[in-house]
């Protein structure tokens, strides 16, 4: 059996900021009525975290719960527990309408750390990411140039976009094109 590997194979990138993969994740879609009691304990259980409100995302230790639309969070952990994770929200839920789906392997993370992180965000998101509207705890869905993805930020000075495995390398090539030293526009 082979050993699971990153999309890009850890790449980094040096410009004002640093770019890199932010290695594997475990990420579990779980869709279902984010208000249901079942629901919320099944999600705190697991991960320590909270169901956070629309736009934000709640972190303890390794794991987090992001809010991705009004049915839908991101519950993110260690990845060598991804799969077992699924099936214990899966049994937590039973009788519960919901749809739990590991897809760790079909994503990949990157950090953007350092103090220009947010012009490299704005130079290729729409969502507005100024200091005033994008802080610790919020995740933003977006697109980044022509492709899907999100961003969130769990500390001051970096944050994280996570987007669909395929697209990875598009993906990194705009954050490190758009972190080339000399390229800064000094919006923030």
């Amino acid at each position: 059996m082979s050993e699971p590997q990153t999309a890009l194979q850890g790449a980094t990138a040096q410009g004002f900021v640093t770019v890199s993969e932010d290695g594997l994740h475990g990420m579990i879609s779980l869709r279902g009525d984010l208000n249901d009691p079942k629901l919320k304990a099944a999600v705190a259980k697991l991960t320590g975290a909270e169901v956070p409100a629309a736009g934000r995302i709640s972190w303890k230790g390794d794991r987090g719960v992001a809010w991705m639309s009004p049915d839908e969070l991101l519950v993110i952990g260690p990845y060598s527990s991804a799969g077992k994770d699924a099936l214990v929200l899966s049994k937590a839920l039973k009788g519960v309408h919901h749809l739990v789906a590991n897809v760790s392997d079909a994503r990949a993370v990157f950090r953007i750390e350092g103090a220009g992180f947010r012009e490299v965000l704005a130079k290729l998101t729409p969502a507005d990411v100024s200091m005033d509207a994008f802080g610790i705890g919020q995740i933003r869905r977006s697109r980044f140039a022509q492709v899907a993805g999100a961003c969130w930020m769990l500390e001051e000075g970096s944050a994280r976009v996570v987007c669909f495995r395929s697209v990875a390398g598009y993906i990194f090539g705009l954050l490190e094109h758009a972190a080339r030293s000399g390229s800064e526009v000094g919006y923030f």
